[in-house]
This record gives C-alpha cells, sequence and structure tokens, in this order.
C-alpha cells in the first residue's frame, strides 16, 4: 500500500510540474506580447497623444491598441458626461453667416438648453449688438477675449462657422486639450469643413448623443528662442544713464501650438534665405531658397501641396519638410517621423534675416542667435467627421482640390481595334 501510495504521489507530483511549466510559459508568453503591443503602440504614434479633450469629452477605449492605431475608422467620439457647454466660432466681417450664426444660437440656447460661448468681437458687430429680435439670445452668452481669458476648461465641444481659417483660429485659442471641433462648409474652399449647415439641428444632435467618428489631427509644438540685444548701461555718481557701448544678451522663449505649418521664408529680402536645418540635434542640411515649410499631415494639402509636396492622410503620425523654390534641383519634400524635434537656426554667413509665421499669424523676424524648435505636440485637434476619416478625406480631394479629374478615355470597340 506504502508503494503504491507513493508511486501515484510521484505521478500527481510529475503532473503537477508539468502543468505549472505549461502554465508558467504561458504566462512568460503573454507579457511579452503585452509588452511588445505597447511598445508598437508608443512607437507608431510617436509621444502618445490624450484621450480627453475638454473636460468632459473622450474617445473611445479599443482593446486591440496596435489596431486603434491601425485603422482610422476606430477613432470614437463618447462623453464621459452631457455636454453642456459649447464654443460657437464665427468667421469676423462676414455678413453671410450672420443668419446662420442666429439660428444656430437660438437652437442651441433655446431648444437644447446649452451654455454659449461667444468671443467678445463678435458680439461688437452692429448687425449682432442692434438687433432688438436676437437681444435676447445675447443675454445668456458667455464671452471672452483672446490671448487674455482661458476658457479651456469651460467649453464641451466647438462649433466653427466658416471656412478652413475658422477651424486654424479654434485651434490657436488651446494651447493644451482642445475640445471636440465640428466645422460647418460656409467659407470659400472647406477641406477641413465637412458638414453641411442644412440639416445642422439633427447633426447638432447626433453629436451631443455622442459616439461620432473623429480624426486626431496632430499639432506642431513650437519654441521660439530669441536673443534680445541690448547696449549695457550703467549710473554715474549724480544717477545719469551712460552708455558704455557694450551688449549684452537676454533670452526671450515663445511657444505655439500649429495645426497647419511653420513657415520660414526670406521675407522683403531680395537675398536668398539660408538657415540651418538640425533634426535631433545633427545638422542634415541648409535650406538656399526662399524658405522652408515644416507642416503636419493636415497641413500637407495646403500651402506644402503649393510648392510641391505630397499629401498625407491626417492619421499618419509624421512631419513633413518642404523647401520653397530650393536652389538646388535635388532638394526635394521629405516626411521625417512624429516625434523628432528640429530646429531652424538662421546660418552665420547668412546675407540677410529670415521671418516665420504660424499658421499664417504671429509673423516674426528671426535674427543670428535665434532659435526654432518644432515637434509633434500632445494635444492633437479631434476633429469630427461627417462619416469617417478616410471617407472625409478623399471626398475633400474630390471636391475641393479636384484630385485626379480628367476626361475619360472612351471605349475602344472591337471594329476600332482594326484601325
Amino acid at each position: 500500500c506504502v508503494e503504491i501510495i507513493l508511486k501515484c504521489l510521484g505521478v500527481f507530483i510529475c503532473v503537477l510540474a508539468q502543468l505549472l511549466a505549461v502554465f508558467t510559459c504561458e504566462c512568460f508568453f503573454f507579457c511579452f506580447f503585452f509588452i511588445l503591443s505597447f511598445r508598437r503602440t508608443q512607437s507608431l504614434h510617436g509621444p502618445s497623444p490624450v484621450t480627453t479633450f475638454g473636460p468632459k469629452a473622450c474617445m473611445l477605449q479599443n482593446p486591440h491598441a496596435v489596431m486603434h492605431i491601425q485603422d482610422p475608422a476606430s477613432q470614437r467620439l463618447t462623453w464621459n458626461k452631457p455636454p453642456k457647454s459649447v464654443l460657437v466660432i464665427k468667421k469676423i466681417r462676414d455678413a453671410s453667416l450672420l443668419q446662420p450664426f442666429k439660428e444656430l444660437c437660438r437652437f442651441l440656447t433655446e431648444v437644447k438648453s446649452m451654455i454659449v460661448y461667444v468671443e467678445k468681437k463678435v458680439l461688437e458687430d452692429p448687425a449682432i449688438s442692434g438687433d432688438e429680435n436676437f437681444a435676447a439670445v445675447t443675454k445668456k452668452f458667455c464671452t471672452f477675449r483672446e490671448d487674455l481669458d482661458d476658457i479651456s476648461n469651460r467649453v464641451d465641444f466647438i462649433i466653427c462657422l466658416g471656412g478652413d481659417g475658422t477651424l486654424l483660429y479654434a485651434s490657436s485659442l488651446f494651447q493644451e486639450s482642445v475640445p471636440p471641433v465640428m466645422s460647418f462648409h460656409l467659407g470659400s474652399l472647406g477641406f477641413l469643413t465637412p458638414f453641411k449647415f442644412e440639416n445642422y439641428q439633427s447633426q447638432v444632435n447626433q453629436i451631443i448623443e455622442g459616439n461620432a467618428a473623429i480624426v486626431l489631427r496632430s499639432r506642431l509644438k513650437v519654441r521660439v528662442l530669441k536673443e534680445n540685444w541690448e547696449k549695457k548701461s550703467r549710473v554715474d555718481e549724480k544717477g545719469i544713464i551712460l552708455t558704455n557701448g557694450d551688449i549684452e544678451s537676454s533670452r526671450k522663449a515663445m511657444q505655439y501650438q500649429v495645426l497647419n505649418e511653420v513657415v520660414v521664408d526670406r521675407g522683403p529680402s531680395s537675398y536668398l534665405s539660408n538657415v540651418d536645418l538640425f533634426l535631433d540635434g545633427h545638422l542634415i542640411t541648409t535650406v538656399q531658397g526662399d524658405g522652408v515649410i515644416v507642416s503636419t499631415p493636415t497641413g500637407s494639402t495646403a500651402y506644402a501641396v503649393a510648392a510641391g509636396a505630397s499629401m498625407i492622410h491626417p492619421n499618419v503620425p509624421a512631419i513633413m519638410i518642404t523647401p520653397i523654390c530650393p536652389h538646388s534641383l535635388s532638394f526635394r519634400p521629405i516626411v521625417v517621423p512624429a516625434g523628432v524635434e528640429l530646429k531652424i537656426m538662421l546660418s552665420c554667413d547668412a546675407r540677410n534675416t529670415a521671418w516665420v509665421s504660424f499658421d499664417g499669424r504671429k509673423r516674426q523676424e528671426i535674427c543670428h542667435g535665434d532659435s526654432i524648435t518644432i515637434t509633434t505636440s500632445c494635444f492633437p485637434v479631434p476633429s469630427i467627421c461627417f462619416r469617417d476619416p478616410v471617407n472625409d478625406w478623399f471626398e475633400s480631394l474630390a471636391q475641393c482640390l479636384h484630385w485626379n479629374v480628367r476626361k475619360k478615355q472612351n471605349y475602344l470597340s472591337s471594329e476600332d481595334e482594326e484601325f
């Protein structure tokens, strides 16, 4: 009996050891593939973007992290809590937008009972402030001033009325997390504005209910470091300020969030621009020409495509570098991974200064010693889609840019083939 018990115990121990070995092996491979998938997720996206937009909006979590990046259709918008506040951005000095603006604001305040934020300069328009029939609605508005009031934690989502420039302006109001943006096509081009205003009520209702498709439009985080050169001054015994001719410098840093592109050009000078381009601290080339464009995929269909660059889908994590009229036949536009750090400085032997602008705004001069540092921002713009990111983008290419539009070739019959 003792021998039988010992044999049974030995068999049991062997089986248990094998089960433990298999379980340990499976756990090891599970952990390995989990870590691998996590690292792939990080590397495909560059800097990890935020998944919350404003105080209440967020992106639906996808359990398949890698597919979440590779498949743009999986990007869906939802709400942690029902949205209660909305920022309505209207193109300034455009009389054609007055009626849509008033209709939308009436619907949001009276029907949906939402808190509506409107810029102070919009309400100062005589066509709005002088309308007695609209006065009851304007009294319910919350106002703010650009560059003075911070509304980043007060707005749940944004509605833009105008063209592509209105969306760019909305992006500039938020230097960190951006609420979801719904853009109505009421401007000239409308590449970034997929919604038509005719059915605005049903479309806005659908967004408020949640679960809409979005495209995360990456932005560029730009830091401009400027050297301020001033003459040293000293005060004598009588309190008189004397200048001895010596020069001292102080540094001034400014930061911007850019949705389309950073443009460095030669400005009013007739000489070629001469700027050095660094990538992660290494000098890769010197740009000699009219300038250089550093753009996001969203900006690839703007100034960059006019300068000969390729068009990149907004979901591709990349930064595009496009020269403007380079004095070299071999200087072609290039695409670098999102997350690298670009640095632009005036070359030491440059004959003139350079000028820089950010989405066509904040234009300023760049002198010797100044630097522009550019990388992918961690705060993208969640743009709400009409259908989905892929269909919306190709529809904009066809309708706005007339991509690959040509007269069709006639059908060749069997009789024509004989000739």
